[in-house]
């Protein structure tokens, strides 16, 4: 298959790869990639392919599109353009023009049927992957942009943005050293680029290494003293390093310089956790709103046909709450359902609208409550989030997301209850997983949890790697039971083979999809150990008893040593990200020592 085959293959299945999933939004470095197909030097590609045109009035036609263009007017380039391939739908510049009008109006889909045009029609297509290759990383399609891009950089291997472009999409494939070889080779050339630097700086946080990471930033801000994405992107490594104060500094002083209104949204979400881990929590909530930004690619766009609660008084209203972004928030912001359900009194009535796979146990948890299934769909690199099974939409007085309590509810430690549970699994269910595990021999049996599903880009180093488990995996006298949900046959298979232990398979469990089981389950082993994931909020939310893993500066510990989430939970945490192997030696030893006791 030529190249150009294989780019037209990649865009027709990057049409086809939109995706059906709840989306937790995280605080995150901003790693954007450089250029833009508007910009003057795109423009200067498109003039020089406009003097191939032999006929004179396409000539004269394309050039009043690229004007447009120039002028940011995109709805009357496309137009000119659509002018253009009536008059010769084979004229490969008409539809590049026209990819680039619909993708800066917002129309992905078709701007990607008209780049694959461009593609199959023009001669010299490297402009057009290059384009292809910033859209699709937008759209968080990561694997296609790494294609375009490579294609991209093949026309210019030694061009800043084709370097930095195809090394931020490798990093984003966690192909963190690949990245590093690409930038490397360019830095020697350039290296009085900062965003080179800069990305370089990313690439070294993904890895666990933000003290490292720090001279790169340190670097590209000595270049480019107000460059806003680095200083936001520094106040990242700081918080991995556990200064968040100095993370804050950082963070308030990227938004000063900033001019970008997608950056800005993300670095004051960024700010909202920052504030959050320091334990100023009401002012947290208030910046958390930037979570509902249309420029944040992970938020949640709602289309409920209701009005939204503005934070009138509820007592006696019909209230419709959608729960929001990922599974684990799900359950945790579900710790205020009993509070609102007093704000409701007796009169009130409450729709509750979650993830399908909760649904079970919410209905068990608050027989009350009328619990119904969200719909949650990614298109075009947007969340869309809607209540599909909600047929009378007259009878409620007004809606909300679940987070939206937040503010009124949970804006100190002391309004967190110390209640032992809030979700109720099914009292036979977890009298029968007890049975089961007695079969196993009276030792304690200890639930492990040690990764999430998603571990791409930045996620993954908030995650020990399974090699560091061994002294809690050798603590003599316990029975292990796996509840990780995914693939995990090869972590269990090395904790076999090299460190001489078994883990507990529970039999005919989906620990991924059936979640009511997996809670009774939680319920009766008698610790579990692991990251934040959907299943240590569950365990979490029903009471079970937990040690939690997490990062230094992880927000939703409020600022505490604790989980006020789950009063129940004792946290371990290392002074640095990355520093896992103390924690689990320290976890080991905790092991070691309530078996013995």
């Amino acid at each position: 298959m030529s190249r150009k085959s294989a780019l037209e293959a990649s865009v027709s299945a990057m049409a086809q790869a939109d995706v059906m999933g709840a989306v937790p939004i995280q605080p995150g470095q901003i790693v954007t990639a450089m250029g833009d197909s508007a910009s003057a030097d795109a423009l200067e590609r498109l003039k020089r392919s406009a003097q191939e045109i032999k006929t004179a009035e396409n000539g004269k036609i394309v050039g009043q599109a690229i004007e447009a263009v120039h002028k940011q007017d995109f709805a009357k380039a496309e137009k000119l353009a659509m002018k253009l391939l009536k008059k010769d739908e084979q004229l490969g510049l008409g539809w590049h023009i026209l990819a680039i009008a619909r993708e800066k109006q917002g129309d992905f889909a078709s701007s990607l049927k008209c780049y694959e045009a461009a593609l199959t029609l023009l001669t010299d297509h490297s402009s057009v992957a290059g384009d292809l290759g910033r859209l699709a990383f937008r759209m968080n399609m990561f694997e296609f942009a790494a294609k375009f891009f490579a294609h991209f950089r093949l026309a210019r291997p030694d061009d800043v943005e084709a370097a930095n472009n195809l090394a931020c999409a490798l990093r984003e494939l966690n192909r963190e050293n690949e990245a590093i070889e690409v930038l490397k080779a360019v830095l020697r050339i350039h290296p009085e680029a900062p965003g080179l630097w800069n990305t370089l700086g990313t690439i070294l946080c993904n890895v666990g290494d933000p003290g490292g990471s720090l001279v790169f930033f340190d670097e590209a801000l000595r270049l480019a003293p107000r460059h806003s994405k680095t200083l936001h992107n520094r106040a990242y490594a700081k918080a991995d390093l556990g200064d968040i104060a100095g993370a804050l500094i950082d963070g308030e002083a990227a938004m000063k310089e900033s001019k970008d209104p997608a950056d800005l949204v993300v670095m004051e979400f960024a700010r909202a956790t920052l504030l959050l881990a320091l334990g100023r929590i009401a002012e947290g909530w208030q910046a958390y709103e930037a979570r509902f930004s249309p420029e944040i690619a992970d938020a949640p766009l709602f289309h409920i046909p209701a009005a939204r609660w503005s934070g009138e008084d509820l007592k006696g209203k019909t209230l419709l709450i959608v729960a929001e972004q990922g599974l684990g928030d799900e359950v945790m912001f579900s710790n205020m359902l009993p509070d609102i359900l007093d704000w409701l009194g007796p009169d009130g009535r409450l729709t509750l609208v979650v993830e399908h796979r909760l649904k079970p146990l919410l209905e068990r948890s608050f027989p009350g409550v009328e619990v119904s299934s969200h719909r949650t769909m990614k298109y075009e690199g947007r969340v869309y989030r809607t209540a599909p099974y909600i047929e009378d939409w007259e009878r409620f007085d007004c809606w909300a997301a679940l987070g939206d309590f937040l503010r009124p509810l949970r804006n100190t430690v002391e309004a967190f209850p110390h209640r032992k549970s809030f979700l109720s699994p099914d009292p036979e269910r977890v009298a029968y997983w007890k049975a089961e595990l007695d079969k196993l021999g009276p030792s304690p049996k200890i639930g492990l949890l040690w990764k999430s599903l998603s571990l791409k880009g930045d996620r993954a180093r908030q995650f020990s790697p399974f090699q560091l488990w061994e002294p809690v995996l050798k603590t003599p006298g316990v029975t292990l039971i796996n509840l990780q949900y995914g693939d995990c046959e090869e972590e269990i298979a090395l904790a076999k083979e090299q460190f001489g232990v078994e883990i507990w398979q529970p039999p005919g469990i989906d620990l991924k999809q059936d979640l009511d089981e997996l809670t009774a389950l939680c319920c009766a082993v008698d610790l579990i150990i692991g990251f934040s994931n959907a299943t240590t909020n569950l365990a979490g939310a029903a009471g079970a008893p937990i040690w939690m893993l997490t990062a230094p500066a992880v927000w939703t510990k409020l600022g505490t040593d604790a989980y006020p989430w789950y009063p129940q939970a004792r946290v371990f945490s290392p002074p640095e990200l990355g520093q896992w192997a103390p924690v689990m030696a320290e976890v080991a030893q905790a092991l070691r020592e309530k078996v013995a006791g």
